[in-house]
Order: structure tokens, then C-alpha cells, then sequence
């Protein structure tokens, strides 16, 4: 079974215009956002791509997708109804084949040989099921993040068979439902914001939205809730680094994370040095007047 197909979600409010960003990549060259994203999916085998945009964003993430812009669907979400429902809006491009999914706000850093989208790929290919990419997270982020709970696949050390999904949950709800043994106390598996899904994830959304009240929303965790139950779904633990590009400051930190892991790393640990040397410089001099 080949994973060919990937759906990128950029059409939250707070997320459009995000992945139109610029940065430079670690060859050196600037890119988009969207650009190293898209790029980091086809490290991974993949050969088509779905982009969920807001209508007439089209053009804009189009141009900045250099020279990849041939290889991208864009599909509409007209109505703000959810991430999943975001989700939900590329199933005419996915039909019944599995896919990756990725976040239009995320830059993704593989801390080994393979990509990161490599190694769940070649995971999900593998098992045959729906894998999600988890990391081990302190529980004072817990507010940030969706996270998981189960049990370790035997054998193996960082592959978990996925039980409970909750969105954001609080400490206490945490350490009553998401605990897997051999965890360090206080940290809990959150998704790492890249997914291989199977098509069950479109019925499960379609059944949420059809039961949707007033303005509530359909999230992914909501969907991947009802998806542990209904089929094998496994998460896979990473190491690898992610940089949410949307935060405070989390263009300059993915920014420097890719600089760090490039080609021109030496140039900018030189740079950092001698701005942190100028700054201890000053501190002594305004310390010396004192």
C-alpha cells in the first residue's frame, strides 16, 4: 500500500496568511513556508498534493509554492467549521486512498537521516492503519496541544497503540485518562502535528457534522476519538523537532532552527555569538556606571 497523497490545512483565520511567509531553508535558499513544507512531504515519497485554503487565496499560496505550484489541488473551506471539517473538505481529491496530512503552520526538523514524513510513512505502509506522530510534551503544555493514551506495541519502543485521544485536556484529565506506562511523571504523548490518515476519518467527520449545534466546531482530536475506536490507530513517537510558526516569535525560532541544521550553521552560530557578546558587553558597561 503507497501513501501517495497529502492534504496540507491552511484556512483557519489566524492561520492564511502563515504559509505565505518567507524563510530561509537550510540549503540557504529563501522559501515559503508553504514552500519547505511541501518539500518535506515530497522527501517523503509523496506525488500529490491538496491544499485547503479559504476561497481566493488560491493565487496567492499558488505563487509562493516555486516550483512545486504544478503539483497542488487547492480545495475551498467556505465555512469555518473545524479543523476537521478543514480535513473533511479534501475528500474528493483523497477518494478512498490513505493520505498524510500536514499543518500549514508547522516547520518540521528530522534530527536523523530520514524525514521526518519518511518515517511515519513508512510506518503507516507497514501496519497498514492510521499513524500519528506524538512527542513527549511537559504537562504544562498540555493547554497547546492535542494528546493521546494507551498502551506500548509490544516490541517495539516508540510505536503506541492509541486508546483516547482528547483535545487540550487539563493536568487532571491527563493523569486520569492519557497515562502509558514507561512514561517520565509529568509528561503525556501530544501530536506532533502530522498524520497518515485512512478515508474512515471523512465518514467519522461527516457523522460529527451532521450532529453539529449551534456554532460548535468539529476538531481533528474529536474525529481521531471516534477513529481509535473503530479501527487500529497507532502513534508513533519522535524525536524529531517541530516549530509552530503562528506563536510568538515562532517564525524566528523556526528560522534559526533551520539555519542551525543547515548549511550556512557556522555563519549564524557566529552571528548569535557575537550578538550575545555585544549584549553582555553593554550589560557590564551600564553595570560599571552604576
Amino acid at each position: 500500500m503507497k501513501i501517495s497523497k497529502a492534504v496540507i490545512t491552511a484556512a483557519g483565520r489566524d492561520q492564511q496568511t502563515l504559509p505565505l511567509q518567507t524563510l530561509y531553508d537550510r540549503d540557504g535558499t529563501e522559501k515559503s513556508v508553504l514552500q519547505i513544507i511541501v518539500e518535506e512531504a515530497l522527501r517523503g515519497g509523496i506525488e500529490e498534493i491538496c491544499v485547503v485554503v479559504q476561497p481566493g487565496d488560491e493565487d496567492a499560496y499558488a505563487e509562493v509554492a516555486g516550483d512545486h505550484a504544478g503539483r497542488l489541488h487547492f480545495e475551498l473551506q467556505k465555512d469555518q467549521l473545524g479543523y476537521g471539517h478543514a480535513i473533511y473538505c479534501a475528500r474528493e481529491f483523497v477518494k478512498d486512498d490513505m493520505f498524510l496530512h500536514l499543518v500549514g503552520d508547522h516547520i518540521y526538523i528530522s534530527t536523523g537521516e530520514k524525514s521526518c514524513v519518511q518515517k511515519l510513512i513508512e510506518i503507516a505502509e507497514a501496519e497498514a492503519c492510521a499513524v500519528s506522530a506524538v512527542q513527549g510534551t511537559r504537562e504544562n503544555m498540555l493547554p497547546f496541544f492535542g494528546a493521546i493514551g494507551g498502551s506500548r506495541v509490544s516490541g517495539k519502543t516508540d510505536l503506541f497503540r492509541i486508546e483516547t485521544v482528547l483535545e487540550k485536556p487539563t493536568p487532571t484529565e491527563a493523569e486520569e485518562r492519557l497515562m502509558i506506562p514507561g512514561m517520565r511523571a509529568g509528561y503525556y504523548m501530544c501530536f506532533f502535528g502530522m498524520h497518515v490518515l485512512t478515508p474512515t476519518i471523512f465518514d467519522i467527520i461527516h457523522e460529527l457534522l451532521s450532529r453539529q449545534n449551534g456554532d460548535k466546531r468539529v476538531t481533528l482530536s474529536d474525529a481521531l476519538s471516534v477513529l481509535a475506536k473503530r479501527e487500529q490507530y497507532l502513534a508513533c513517537g519522535k524525536n524529531d523537532l517541530r516549530y509552530d510558526v503562528g506563536v510568538k516569535y515562532g517564525l524566528m525560532s523556526a528560522q534559526i532552527a533551520l539555519s542551525l541544521n543547515g548549511s550556512d550553521r557556522e555563519d549564524v552560530l557566529s552571528r548569535l555569538l557575537e550578538l550575545l557578546t555585544v549584549r553582555e558587553m553593554n550589560r557590564s558597561g551600564e553595570g560599571a556606571r552604576q
